[in-house]
């Protein structure tokens, strides 16, 4: 297992270095991670028209810088990406609407993808 997937598996929460650094929660899944952003969801400005972006992982132990590393962006269908976005959903914490949730995202976010590159 790479340090990257160690990290993104163990940790609920990464760090992107958008308009500024912005914190986000995300899940790993099939050798990529999963944000959502809009729609209610965590901003991240400008994340959507980007190709690529700098990602931080933070050690879950003692919350110190894991990994930086760039990562591909790529918006999702998110009917073809069902199982990811699913796994992204379960991961979601504190959600109002939780039986809601992917028919919201659907309707007003957008799951991207980050691949390390």
């Amino acid at each position: 297992m790479s340090v990257i997937e160690e990290g993104a598996k163990k940790s609920g929460v990464l760090w992107l270095a958008l308009d500024r650094p912005r914190l986000a929660w995300h899940t790993w899944h099939d050798g990529a991670i999963y944000v959502v952003t809009g729609g209610g969801e965590q901003s991240l400005p400008g994340l959507t028209e980007t190709g690529r972006v700098q990602v931080t992982l933070r050690s879950k132990d003692n919350g110190a810088r894991l990994v930086s590393f760039e990562a591909s962006v790529e918006v999702v269908d998110q009917a073809e990406a069902a199982e990811a976005v699913a796994a992204l959903a379960k991961d979601r914490l504190n959600a109002a609407d939780g039986a809601g949730l992917t028919a919201r995202w659907a309707a007003e976010s957008q799951v991207v993808r980050l691949t390390p590159r």
